[in-house]
C-alpha cells in the first residue's frame, strides 16, 4: 500500500459567533483544524486522515507546512514506515532544510502531528482496529522501537520503557475489560467558557450536574474579581463535594499567577492549569510550591517531549496534560506517558478543540492499560462540540469515554463537513 498524495485542507467552524471556546487568551476563537488526507494506490484500502487544532487565523500556516512535509511521505509504502516508525518520525523532525523553520516546535511540529497520527490512523484501519487497540495488541519491543529518545535519555532510557511496559502486562487484561464495561472518568469544560453569560453559565453547570458530572472545568484569567464572581457562582451552583478546576490558558506571568491563585484558593481549585507561558519550565516550579496543596497542570500547548521532560525533572507539575497533536504525533505521546510514568505524574489529556476528544480518547484508554495502571487523579476533558461532523463520534455514557471499536484514530470527518467549512470558500464562510 503506496502512499500517493498528501491532501491539506483548512477547516474552520465559526465557533467565536457563539463565543463557545473563548478564555482568556482565546477571547473569539473559530475552532479549526489542519486537517490531513492520505491516499493510497489501494483501490479498496482505507485513507488515513489526521488533523490539528488550530484557532482560525494561521491554520493556512499549518496547511503549508504540511504540503512542505509532503514529499517525505509520498511513494513510500505504509508496510515500510510502520515497519520503523522510529526512522520515519526522524525524518519528518530532522530534514536538513525544514529543521532550520521549526526543529520539532511550531507550526512545523504541528504538522508533522498531523501527518503522524494521519499515518496511525491508517495504520489502524489497514490492522482493521481502533488506534487503542492497535497500540496495545503491540509488545513493549515493539512500542519502544517507535519512540525517538534523542534529547530525553537523561531522564528515560528505552530500558527504562521496557520495564515500564513490561510490569503491566500480566494485569492488562482486566484492565482492558474495565475499560470497555465501564469507560475513562471524564470532566467538563462546556459549562464554563470565560465569553458566557451568568444566566447561561448557571443553566449548564445546572444542566451538567442533571447530566451526572462531578468534575467542572472553569475558564479564569482576564479579570480577578470576575473570576472571584464566576467561581462564587459555580460553586453555587455544583456545590463543595464536586471538584472545582481552574484554567488561565497562560496569561499570566508568574508572580501575577501566584498571587491570583491565593486569592482564588477559596474556592478550592483541585489544579490550577497553564498558569503561565508553557515554555517556563522554572516559572511553573516555582509556581507549584507557592499554591501547594493547589495543583499546577500543563502540556496542551507544549511544543515538544522536551519541555515535558523538564516539567518532570523540575516537579513543576502534579498533572501532565498531552495534546494529542500539540506534539509530533503518537510516536512522540508514549514518550511523554512513558516519563510520565517514571516520574509518577498523572496524566489528565487535554481535549475539546475539534477533534480531540476523538483523538485523545485513544491515548488515555491505551496509558490506563498498558502504562499508568491507575485511575488515581487521572480524568480526561470533555467538551460538547462539534462532534457531529465525524464519522466516529464520542460515546460518553455516565461521564465517562466509552472505548471506540471503529477501526482508526476515530479523526475522519464527514466529507459533507469539510466542504462546508473548508476556508475560505465553503458554505459557512461564503455566507
Amino acid at each position: 500500500m503506496t502512499i500517493t498524495d498528501v491532501v491539506a485542507r483548512d477547516i474552520r467552524f465559526p465557533t467565536s459567533r457563539s463565543l463557545d471556546g473563548s478564555d482568556a487568551m482565546h477571547a473569539a476563537p473559530d475552532y479549526s483544524a489542519a486537517y490531513v488526507v492520505l491516499t493510497t494506490d489501494s483501490p479498496d484500502g482505507p485513507e488515513g486522515h489526521g488533523l490539528t487544532f488550530t484557532c482560525g487565523r494561521g491554520t493556512d500556516v499549518v496547511v503549508a507546512a504540511i504540503n512542505a512535509l509532503k514529499p517525505l511521505a509520498v511513494g513510500r509504502t505504509l508496510e515500510s514506515i510502520t515497519a520503523d516508525m522510529k526512522t520515519f518520525w526522524r525524518q519528518l523532525t530532522s530534514d536538513g532544510q525544514l529543521r532550520w523553520i521549526g526543529p520539532e516546535k511550531g507550526a512545523i511540529h504541528l504538522a508533522t502531528g498531523a501527518l503522524v497520527n494521519a499515518v496511525w490512523d491508517l495504520y489502524a484501519k489497514a490492522e482493521r482496529k481502533p488506534v487503542w487497540k492497535l497500540l496495545l495488541d503491540m509488545t513493549p519491543e515493539q512500542l519502544v522501537s517507535t519512540i525517538d529518545f534523542r534529547y530525553i535519555t537523561d531522564a528515560l532510557t528505552p530500558e527504562e520503557a521496557l520495564e515500564i511496559l513490561r510490569r503491566n502486562l500480566p494485569t492488562r487484561a482486566a484492565r482492558e475489560a474495565e475499560m470497555l464495561e465501564q469507560g475513562f472518568p471524564a470532566y467538563t469544560t462546556s459549562a464554563a467558557w470565560l465569553g458566557y453569560t451568568e444566566e447561561k453559565l448557571r443553566h449548564l453547570c445546572r444542566e451538567a450536574i442533571a447530566q451526572g458530572w462531578t468534575h467542572f472545568k472553569m475558564k479564569v484569567g482576564a479579570n480577578l474579581d470576575d473570576d472571584v464572581h464566576r467561581a462564587t457562582l459555580i460553586r453555587e451552583e455544583i456545590g463543595w463535594d464536586r471538584k472545582l478546576m481552574m484554567d488561565a490558558n497562560q496569561v499570566w506571568g508568574v508572580d501575577e499567577a501566584i498571587a491570583n491563585m491565593k486569592v482564588l484558593a477559596k474556592f478550592n481549585p483541585w489544579w490550577i492549569e497553564e498558569p503561565t507561558s508553557p515554555d517556563d519550565v522554572l516559572g511553573h516550579a516555582r509556581i507549584a510550591r507557592a499554591v501547594a496543596p493547589i495543583g499546577v497542570a500543563t502540556g496542551e500547548q507544549c511544543q515538544n517531549r522536551v519541555i515535558f521532560k523538564q516539567l518532570f525533572q523540575s516537579n513543576a507539575i502534579s498533572f501532565c496534560q498531552i495534546d494529542s497533536c500539540r506534539v509530533g504525533g503518537i510516536n512522540e505521546i508514549l514518550a511523554i506517558l512513558l516519563m510520565a510514568a517514571k516520574f509518577g505524574v498523572p496524566v489528565c489529556p487535554h481535549a475539546g478543540g475539534v477533534g480531540l476528544c476523538e483523538y485523545v480518547q485513544h491515548l488515555a484508554i491505551f496509558d490506563y492499560i498498558a502504562i499508568g495502571a491507575s485511575l488515581e487523579n487521572r480524568i480526561l476533558e470533555y467538551v460538547d462540540h462539534l462532534h457531529e461532523h465525524f464519522l466516529d463520534p464520542v460515546v460518553i455514557r455516565n461521564g465517562r469515554y466509552m472505548p471506540p471499536s471503529a477501526p482508526g484514530y476515530s479523526i475522519t470527518m464527514k466529507a459533507e463537513s469539510l466542504d462546508q467549512y473548508e476556508f475560505p470558500n465553503g458554505v459557512a464562510w461564503r455566507s
